[in-house]
């Protein structure tokens, strides 16, 4: 009779961990930046309350890494300077100019105190 219960209890048990485990994974921000980037949507995965932590953003199928740097605005303390890199620019075939102001567009509603940078070879695309 204990034995039996005593089963029942770990069944429970075993039952919602499985349903918590289940749920943190269909929540979890990395896993969200990973199916983004599998179908070729905008995702951009940051804890914006940690300053000192990139950024990761992915578009049609393209991941790019933003560090962010902490300085000083009229009022306060913002980030004030955003340097985009691209992780394989290999993949930069068929972007176009349009498609780097959408992401910029983007970052700034997170960062509207920014300035936008971008690394090699972007920045080189961009200035001509």
């Amino acid at each position: 009779m204990f034995f039996v219960l005593l089963v029942r209890v770990l069944i429970v048990i075993l039952f919602v961990y499985l349903l918590y485990r289940s749920i943190q994974y269909f929540l979890n921000p990395k896993r969200r930046l990973e199916l983004a980037h599998e179908q070729k949507q905008f995702y951009m995965l940051d804890e914006k309350k940690n300053t000192r932590k990139n950024f990761l953003v992915t578009y049609q199928g393209i991941l790019f890494e933003g560090e962010k740097y902490l300085g000083t605005t009229s009022h306060s303390f913002e980030i004030v300077s955003i340097i985009i890199a691209i992780k394989d620019s290999r993949q930069l075939e068929g972007l176009t100019r349009d498609d780097f102001a959408i992401i910029e567009h983007e970052v700034k509603t997170h960062y509207p105190h920014a300035t936008i940078q971008w690394k090699s070879p972007v920045k080189e695309f961009l200035q001509h």
